[in-house]
């Protein structure tokens, strides 16, 4: 603490500094940038001209009520129960933790209510962790009806550029950008998940400055596995404000006398850099969520889904998986169908038992033959979805969302299990439990296939008032409390996350599984724009990845297996296709890539990455840094005219790498090609792109 009302939070190599405002009563951002930011007058400081509006509405707080700021947006909204909704409350005390933790309290003596303004450095990265406690200290009910976990307020000087990822099933993680320079900007799901059109993330910059190179960047990501809200402001005054939080699925939480809420927590990141920058900051932060389960290598994946659909029998799986150990896969999984009564969409969810139809020898007899192939073994399962048909609906209708005398929505022609309740969570996990303790598998691809509809609890366990309800909330206790236990009762077993595609990818998923499903979208160029985008925002380490056969949806110009190959690379190496049904020369190439990619895989997944121009770009390409320089992996593309031919002809393409040393010599794995660090950062990697050849996998050996 640098005063009696100034505070200081450092990371790796930034500061972000806390003040009090309006005569102690909130908090508000002083500076927040490259360490010694703080030494000078605050960016922050505005005109003290309010006409119109308070000097709150004006402010760069922290976290404020409406009541202190009632007209240009509060964070959180708060009454008694037949009350007038607002607050006023005062500052009551701070408790630091030299300069990584911090706890600021406010006082509303009337209304009844302590919040505590908590903030927490991540070690080893630029990252902060901001969420908000809030308690009913009074002997009468509160009603939240706006509980965001953090208010971010950015110096810029020109109006916002916003970054952030939308799109729709088979097209997440698009990356898109407008300049804000007046009035809102607002996302949302209410779909109980991250959702496939947003994700809960955003990265802010000055709109003035360009968006790569020395650019001060900005960003948020809200751990939250349920609905969410972020909204950007560009203010009155020119100040930059975003807000981000849970949604109520009922409009207002109930907060009982002597109960807290705790908030989601709100990760905000900085890089000098630019998007590219905080992506690194981003990669890094994912890294330390993944703990000593980043030790583990990501094995190579062959899932059956694509080749066989619903139609699982022992035989043609077994088919599969021998054509996938000959090209070196690792790891066989079966998705959906393995279960009895799923011979399509319409049934056997809930009913967890392996189909004896389709394993008539018996389903151990059929994992351990996979098994004696050389591979792991793995199972798809939708622990959420029941099916009307299914035996457990028949025996635990009550077990569903639905709405007393309301019909009952399909979608995917099921429903969806009440995971906040505590018996239906345990279900699940006596469940799983039964899977991974009587059969030997190692990998589970946890999915979720609908949005809750109809989401009501009537005649639920006793104790339960309707009127105090928060399904939203706890349906992600329920769903965390499970992959909580996964990870302590099966540390072995690797989980990947799964929900139609990308619809759960944030940090609370990403701090329990191993990697995730970023889109069902698996064809080359619509695949490649996916995975641009998902970078951006998550590490390389966490992006499960396909080859497979599709055709492009949305860009369907073809592009070779090579390209199929390096795009996969990218990330974690999975194959989708019917590998039967390849040539000879076809299985020859996988094998090859699939050695690659073993040979390369901890410097894609540990490495600092550089993303290389973008889709958009005839060609783009991603670099990943080996800790401690000894490597570099290079993915490129050729993403222009489908014959391949440059934009000057006889000059091949040339994508210029970034961070290396200048004076120092970099060697090409396999050509023996010999180049300074100048020239790959101001030259380029050349590339000699035909018809035939797409894509190229580059290795580079610091001399």
């Amino acid at each position: 603490m640098t005063g009696q009302e100034q505070w200081l939070l450092r990371t790796d190599t930034t500061t972000y500094a806390v003040a009090l405002g309006g005569d102690g009563r909130w908090a508000e951002l002083a500076a927040w940038g490259p360490h010694g930011v703080e030494h000078g007058p605050s960016p922050m400081d505005r005109s003290q001209r309010t006409h119109f509006i308070t000097p709150a509405d004006a402010a760069p707080a922290e976290y404020i009520p409406y009541g202190l700021r009632p007209f240009t947006g509060a964070d959180l909204v708060a009454r008694q129960s037949g009350g007038d909704r607002g607050s006023w409350w005062r500052f009551t005390g701070a408790t630091a933790d030299g300069d990584r933790a911090l706890r600021l309290d406010f006082t509303d003596e009337v209304l009844g209510l302590r919040t505590t303004l908590c903030y927490e450095t991540v070690p080893g990265t630029d990252v902060i962790l901001r969420w908000t406690e809030l308690t009913c200290t009074g002997d009468r009910e509160l009603r939240l009806e706006r509980i965001d976990s953090a208010a971010v307020n950015v110096p810029a000087q020109g109006g916002a550029r916003l970054t952030y990822l939308a799109g729709q099933w088979s097209q997440e993680f698009q990356l898109k950008q407008l300049e804000l320079e007046r009035g809102r900007f607002e996302m949302e799901s209410t779909q109980g998940a991250a959702g496939h059109a947003y994700a809960p993330w955003l990265a802010v910059q000055d709109a003035a400055a360009p968006a790569e190179g020395a650019t001060p960047t900005y960003g948020i990501a809200l751990e939250w596995s349920g609905n969410w809200r972020i909204s950007a402001d560009a203010e009155p005054g020119g100040s930059v404000r975003v807000r981000a939080g849970r949604v109520p699925h009922e409009g207002a939480v109930r907060l009982a006398p002597g109960a807290t809420l705790t908030t989601p927590r709100l990760a905000c990141a900085f890089s000098a850099d630019g998007l590219d920058g905080l992506a690194r900051v981003w990669h890094r932060y994912e890294r330390l969520l993944t703990g000593d389960r980043m030790n583990r290598p990501r094995k190579v994946l062959y899932n059956s889904w694509e080749a066989t659909g619903f139609d699982v029998d022992a035989a043609a799986q077994l088919e599969l998986a021998k054509a996938a150990a000959d090209l070196g896969a690792e790891l066989f999984v079966v998705d959906d169908g393995w279960f009895t009564g799923r011979h399509d969409d319409t049934g056997g969810l809930g009913d967890w038992e392996p189909d004896p139809a389709g394993f008539p020898d018996g389903f151990d007899r059929f994992v351990d033959e996979v098994r004696a192939l050389g591979m792991d073994f793995g199972l798809w399962v939708e622990p959420e979805g029941i099916s009307p048909r299914s035996k457990l609906y028949a025996e635990h209708p009550e077990w569903v969302y639905r709405l007393d005398g309301r019909p009952a929505t399909l979608v995917r022609n099921q429903l969806l299990l009440d995971l906040g309740r505590t018996d239906v969570q345990d279900f699940v996990i006596a469940t799983l439990d039964r899977l991974l303790g009587d059969h030997a598998i190692s990998y589970l691809k946890w999915d979720m296939n609908r949005p809750p509809t109809e989401r009501g609890r009537p005649g639920g366990p006793s104790g339960d008032d309707p009127e105090h309800l928060d399904l939203d909330a706890a349906h992600v206790a329920g769903y965390l409390r499970v992959l909580d236990h996964l990870r302590t009762a099966h540390p072995h077993v690797t989980v990947e996350g799964c929900a139609g595609g990308g619809a759960r990818v944030e940090h609370a998923t990403l701090a329990r599984t191993d990697v995730v499903w970023p889109s069902d979208n698996t064809a080359p160029l619509d695949r490649l724009r996916i995975q641009y985008g998902y970078l951006h925002a998550h590490a390389p380490h966490t992006m499960s990845s396909w080859v497979t056969d599709a055709a492009g949806v949305f860009d369907p110009r073809p592009r070779s297996l090579a390209f199929r190959f390096v795009n996969s690379i990218a990330g974690v190496l999975g194959i989708g296709a019917d590998i039967r049904e390849w040539t000879p020369e076809q299985c020859a190439e996988a094998t090859e890539w699939i050695d690659r990619y073993k040979d390369v895989r901890d410097v894609v997944h540990h490495g600092e990455v550089h993303l290389l121009g973008s889709p958009a770009d005839p060609t783009c390409g991603i670099q990943y840094e080996e800790p401690g320089g000894g490597r570099l992996v290079v993915t490129a593309w050729s993403t222009g005219a489908l014959d391949g031919a440059p934009l000057v002809p006889g000059r091949p393409a040339r994508l210029r790498l970034r961070g290396l040393v200048p004076d120092v010599v970099y060697t090409d794995q396999d050509s023996g090609t010999r180049y300074s660090g100048a020239h790959l950062l101001h030259s380029g990697l050349p590339f000699a792109w035909t018809a035939g050849h797409d894509a190229e996998l580059v290795v580079l050996v610091r001399q």
